[in-house]
C-alpha cells in the first residue's frame, strides 16, 4: 500500500519512523511519502518537507507566519492528490493535520490519526471534526480512551505509548565512552532540555544556565535538538562548565542525575529514564494569556502529572519559572530522600502506560482497518 504520513515535530518524527518500520514488517510492498524529519528519512527517502520548516509555537508566532502555514497546507493538499495514497496517516500536529484530514476525507482517502490531538485539554469542540473526518484514531495515553468513548461516544484504539518502545529498543549507552566522546568530566550531570524551537529555547535556556554557578559540584549539559544548529546554543553559554550534546538526548538522559525540562514530550521521556526533573515553561506573554483562557479542566502541563493525576514533578510555569524558584527545586530533586519518592512515582507511571508494542499494535490495526 501507499502511505502518506504527516509529522510536524521532532517527537512525531520519532514515533512515525518507528511506525513506518512496523508497517514495513507487515506490508512488504509499503511505499511512503511523508512530512517529517531525519528519523523518518532513515526509513524511506521520500521526504516532502522537514518539520524544522513547519515549527511555529504559540498564537502570536502562528499569526506572524500565517501566510507560510497556509501555503504549506495548499501545497500539501496538492501533493497528496498527486501521490494518490491508499491511506493518510496523521501524527499529532493538529493545527495543520486537522485541515488536511477534512480535505482528504472529501477525496475518499481513509484517514488514520496516530497520537490524538489533545482536545481533552483545549479545543474540545474539535471532536465534531474528528468524528467527521477521522476514520480511525489511535491514542497513546490511558485516559484518552475513556475521554473519547465515554464522554463523546467515539470509538478509539489505545495502543500504548510509543516512548516505551523507543527507549527499550535503543542501543544502550556506554557512560565512559559517552563522556569521553563528548568531552564531559566526571561530575554528576544535570541535563538541560530547553525545547526544540528557537522561540522556546531562547526563553528557557538563559534561566536554566543561571544554575551553573550555583551547583558547581555538577556538570550542566545541554541536549541539542536535531532541528537547531550548534552555534545557536553557544550564544547563551558564558560558563566553561557547560557542554552541548547534539541529537543524543536519550544517551544524555541515561547517565544524568537530574534534569531541567521544557514542558512537552521530553517531560515523559525524562521520567521514563528515571531522571528526577523540574518541568519548566515560559511562553510569549500574549500567547500564554490566550492559552490560559482556552485550556479547560487541566490541572497540570506535564504529561507525567497528567497521567498520574497528581503533581509528582514540580511545574514552574511563566512567572514561577525564575532563578530563585528553579534553584530551590533543583536543590530538592538532588536530595536523596526526594529521589526515592520520585522513583516510586515513576514506577507507577510505567504501569499506567502499559507495556511495549505501540508501533506494532498501530501498524496491525492500520492494515486491518484499511
Amino acid at each position: 500500500m501507499k502511505y502518506y504520513i504527516i509529522a510536524g515535530e521532532a517527537s512525531g518524527d520519532l514515533h512515525a519512523s518507528n511506525l513506518m518500520k512496523a508497517l514495513l514488517e507487515k506490508d512488504a510492498h509499503a511505499q511512503f511519502r511523508f512530512w517529517g524529519g531525519d528519523l523518518m528519512q532513515d526509513v524511506s527517502n521520500d521526504l516532502v518537507k522537514h518539520y524544522r520548516d513547519l515549527a511555529f509555537m504559540g498564537f502570536a508566532e502562528v499569526l506572524m507566519n500565517l501566510r507560510t502555514i497556509l501555503n504549506n497546507i495548499k501545497f500539501c493538499k496538492q501533493d497528496i492528490l498527486n501521490y494518490k495514497p491508499d491511506i493518510l496517516i496523521l501524527v499529532d500536529y493538529p493545527g495543520f493535520n486537522m485541515r488536511i484530514a477534512q480535505f482528504v476525507k472529501q477525496k475518499n482517502i481513509p484517514v488514520h490519526y496516530y497520537i490524538s490531538p489533545q482536545i481533552w485539554a483545549w479545543k474540545e469542540s474539535r471532536i465534531k471534526k474528528i468524528k467527521r473526518d477521522v476514520d480511525q484514531m489511535y491514542v497513546i495515553l490511558p485516559f484518552e480512551k475513556d475521554f473519547y468513548e465515554k464522554k463523546h461516544n467515539y470509538p478509539v484504539h489505545f495502543v500504548g505509548h510509543p516512548l516505551l518502545d523507543a527507549i527499550a529498543d535503543r542501543e544502550k549507552t556506554n557512560p565512559v565512552q559517552f563522556r569521553k566522546e563528548n568531552n564531559l568530566n566526571e561530575k554528576p550531570i544535570v541535563a538541560l532540555l530547553p525545547g526544540s524551537r528557537k522561540q522556546e529555547i531562547t526563553k528557557m535556556l538563559s534561566v536554566m544556565l543561571k544554575m551553573v554557578d550555583k551547583f558547581t559540584d555538577h556538570q550542566f549539559v545541554i541536549a541539542g535538538a536535531p532541528s537547531q544548529d550548534l552555534n545557536f546554543y553557544k550564544q547563551f553559554i558564558k560558563n566553561n562548565d557547560v557542554a552541548i550534546v547534539e541529537n543524543k538526548t536519550y544517551d544524555l538522559l541515561s547517565i544524568s542525575n537530574a534534569a531541567l525540562v521544557t514542558s512537552g514530550t521530553a517531560t515523559l521521556e525524562t521520567a521514563l529514564f528515571k531522571v528526577p526533573e523540574v518541568v519548566c515553561y515560559k511562553g510569549n506573554a500574549i500567547s500564554y494569556q490566550i492559552g490560559k483562557r482556552l485550556v479547560k479542566n487541566i490541572k497540570y502541563i506535564s504529561l507525567v502529572n497528567l497521567i498520574l493525576d497528581k503533581e509528582s514533578v514540580t511545574e514552574l510555569i511563566q512567572d514561577d519559572f525564575n532563578e530563585k524558584r528553579l534553584e530551590d527545586e533543583l536543590f530538592k530533586i538532588l536530595d536523596h530522600k526526594y529521589r526515592e519518592k520520585i522513583f516510586d512515582e515513576y514506577y507507577e507511571l510505567e504501569q499506567k502506560l502499559g507495556g511495549k508494542g505501540a508501533s506494532e499494535n498501530t501498524a496491525k490495526l492500520i492494515i486491518k482497518n484499511s
